[in-house]
């Protein structure tokens, strides 16, 4: 067993790069070598889905990223890394180091090819140009003899070392019993070099040595400009990756510092940050203060401040300090692990539409093979000496790389675009979907709200009924310690400092209602009235169902009242979504004079008071029986069943969340008018593919036919299919450049809503 592939077995470094899902299952993001069409992703996912215990894989050719998920008892990580080796695409843990390595090797290698390829096309060209001018100007046989060999040794390490990754491409596609792109090119260069070779040795004339220097050289130089694009747009969301230091200094028992790996920083410890430094784990800051710039995880670009209690995420730069943090979570388990994670499953998932362009390169190389073969047979009745040229021509000049390249190209410039505005993507067919989407419907509390604070508290029983020395607020404090609900948040924020909080068990929350527990044997209860006093709600006629209530044995203990703000961004963003033609709709679990509140300042028509999870999604499935396309927009805390049934759906970014969230999208900041900017660029993206499969579509009509007709000669073939793809990938560059960004409002909405 390879010591390279048994290494990530080992815990600490499979902590860093392997994270364990909510069902116990083991998943990873690899990078992969040697991708290059859909049938190289295809051969390896035959090849990884025959071990038993693999659940899913996805693989994309344009980031190179492949995610899998695999069932932890039955294979550990080597194996999966052993089996893509086997398969011919070595593959390795996604990290800061292995990134920049491979990105290095990767340019150094296709460099140096490229390097072979000019040196010995211009040296063949150059010795074919005397036996060109021998055609004119009579040579002896003996000089003509000489300039092919010397034409045969400057070809032969271009044919066989620059040309390699063609022969390689072909044999996974062999391997895999896929037609791949690779193989016409591959044949192309054989048949010329082999036929140039034969003729040599019998002492013919025609020798093409030139012709395969010059379009392995033009063919590289394509890849090679492809390969640039390509990292170029995954370089924004790459430097995510490579952004977490790997030393930290640890606060000693002493009170001494010391250097030590992040690797082993665990919860509790406690370490100190200097300004211009990388936050490298999620803590608490127990100096006293400090500020960040948080726009690698959010897009804000505003310096944010911290007070001492805060909470400060992995990534964040440090830009006023030192800053003394209480580790809570690190390595994959941070909010920055989190939103690589989101990322690199994003990076490696196939929308929809790659999937049919995959389709059609099968198609198509079955369809250059057939012309090739036809052109041979025509040109054998019509002129015998232009068949070689023109079935060479044929094979060359196609180009189905861009009709595999239109769809990854785009999907993964937007993708990054869309990650440094702070709009993670965790399923790229949404991409397509939001550009036809009609209604969106919004959540209130945490989604067009925020700021939530603790209001007035009125005492309606007596705490000391259940325990002497408690009072409402103690009580409130076990109970929503632990939740991750807005409005727990704010009441979890506003107790921080109680210190007389009792124990709470069987803690137990209910979606849309309230949470529960038990202290001392008695049933507490945090939530709507009709969820805290139960049946009992009619003995208090002073109580409205939708008051927020604290109860123990359903008896009332406490009302209490929160204030709340809009969302600085609400304003704006609904005014962007209605000036795109979206029917807005506003739907919450508050009361109706909350919910008034909200809608009446953001001029939204549709509100929806009192709404229950189930009723909320009823309310979606009344949308779809309209013919509607719907995006709904929440918190990403108790709106699952109406996320989950969106045709897209937007999450709020929630620190250590993110990781888990299940929507379409994930907002980082916030910023709802992300929403805006998202559906622009999935417009971009979907203009700049179909711009780039018509251009595919007639480039091919045209080429071919000239090739077929003997008008195109092998090497001015090559460059054709090289400008082709080079065209494909620097279109997609174009994503996001000239977009519009929304720019911050001029005032903050911040009128209280209740």
């Amino acid at each position: 067993m390879s010591s390279e592939h048994t290494i990530w077995n080992h815990e600490s470094l499979r902590r860093h790069v392997v994270r364990t899902s909510e069902d116990g299952s083991s998943e990873v993001v690899l990078l992969v070598d040697g991708l290059r069409c859909a049938n190289c992703v295809l051969g390896l996912e035959r090849a990884l889905l025959g071990l038993q215990g693999i659940k899913r894989v996805r693989i994309n050719a344009a980031s190179h990223r492949a995610y899998i998920v695999w069932d932890a008892v039955r294979h550990q990580l080597s194996d999966i890394l052993r089996c893509m080796d086997a398969a011919g695409f070595p593959a390795r843990p996604l990290d800061a180091r292995a990134l920049i390595d491979r990105r290095r090797e990767e340019s150094r290698d296709a460099l140096k090819r490229l390097l072979v390829a000019g040196f010995g096309a211009m040296q063949a060209m150059m010795f074919a140009t005397v036996l060109y001018v021998g055609a004119i100007d009579p040579v002896d046989e003996t000089t003509r003899d000489l300039f092919r060999w010397l034409g045969f040794l400057v070809a032969t390490p271009v044919v066989m070392y620059s040309a390699r990754p063609f022969y390689q491409g072909t044999l996974r596609s062999l391997r895999s019993r896929r037609l791949g792109m690779d193989i016409p090119i591959a044949l192309a260069i054989v048949l010329v070099y082999a036929a140039s070779l034969y003729v040599a040795m019998k002492g013919g004339h025609e020798v093409y040595f030139d012709s395969a220097s010059m379009f392995v050289f033009f063919l590289l130089t394509g890849r090679f400009l492809e390969m640039r694009g390509r990292h170029k747009a995954m370089d924004l969301t790459d430097a995510l990756v490579s952004l977490l230091p790997d030393v930290a200094q640890q606060r000693q028992a002493s009170g001494r510092l010391k250097a030590i790996p992040v690797l082993e920083l665990k919860p509790g410890d406690r370490i100190v940050v200097d300004s211009g430094e990388i936050v490298p784990v999620d803590g608490k800051l127990i100096s006293t203060q400090c500020r960040v710039d948080e726009a690698v995880l959010s897009g804000e670009s505003e310096l944010i401040h911290k007070s001492e209690g805060d909470h400060l995420m992995a990534g964040s730069m440090l830009q006023r300090g030192p800053a003394e943090i209480l580790v809570e979570r690190c390595g994959s388990d941070t909010t920055m692990a989190g939103i690589i994670s989101l990322v690199e499953r994003a990076q490696a998932e196939r929308p929809r539409l790659a999937k049919v362009g995959e389709k059609i390169v099968n198609q198509f190389v079955l369809l250059v093979l057939v012309l090739a073969v036809a052109t041979a047979v025509f040109w054998t009745f019509f002129d015998s000496a232009r068949i070689f040229s023109a079935v060479i021509a044929v094979l060359v000049v196609s180009c189905p790389c861009a009709f595999a390249l239109a769809v990854p190209a785009a999907t993964t410039r937007v993708l990054a675009v869309l990650a440094r505005e702070g709009v993670l993507v965790s399923k790229p067919d949404s991409i397509e979907a939001i550009v036809t989407a009609s209604h969106i419907v919004f959540d209130k509390t945490g989604t067009l709200t925020s700021g939530l604070a603790l209001g007035r508290v009125e005492i309606l029983g007596d705490c000391k009924n259940l325990h002497e020395s408690l009072d409402a607020l103690d009580i409130t404090a076990a109970l929503v310690r632990e939740n991750q609900h807005p409005v727990s948040q704010a009441l979890a924020a506003a107790t921080r400092e109680r210190e007389n909080v009792p124990t709470v068990d069987d803690v137990e929350t209910f979606a849309g209602l309230g949470v529960q527990g038990r202290i001392d044997g008695q049933l507490v209860r945090l939530g709507q009235a009709r969820f805290a006093l139960g049946e009992d709600l009619h003995r208090w006629p002073d109580v409205q169902s939708e008051d927020l209530i604290l109860s123990a044995d359903f008896a009332p203990l406490a009302r209490i009242e929160l204030g709340e703000s809009l969302r600085d961004s609400a304003s704006s963003a609904i005014q962007d979504l209605q000036a795109a033609g979206f029917n807005i709709s506003l739907t919450s679990g508050d009361s109706l004079s909350k919910v008034n509140a909200v809608a009446d300042q953001l001029a939204i028509k549709h509100r929806y008071a009192g709404q229950l999870p189930a009723e909320k999604l009823e309310y979606l499935q009344q949308l779809h029986l309209q013919g509607a396309s719907v995006v709904v927009v929440g918190d990403g805390v108790n709106d699952g069943p109406i996320l989950a049934g969106a045709d897209v759906s937007f999450a709020m970014g929630q620190g250590a969340n993110v990781a888990r969230a299940t929507s379409d999208f994930v907002l980082v900041g916030g910023d709802l008018r992300k929403i805006v900017l998202t559906r622009q660029l999935a417009q971009e993206a979907l203009g700049v593919i179909q711009d780039n499969q018509r251009w595919a579509l007639v480039y091919n009509l045209i080429a071919i036919p000239l090739a077929a007709a003997g008008y195109v000669p092998p090497w001015l073939a090559a460059l054709g299919m090289s400008i082709s793809s080079i065209v494909v990938v620097m279109n997609a560059l174009k994503i996001g450049r000239k977009l519009p960004l929304p720019q911050p409002e001029d005032q903050a909405v911040a009128a209280p809503a209740i």
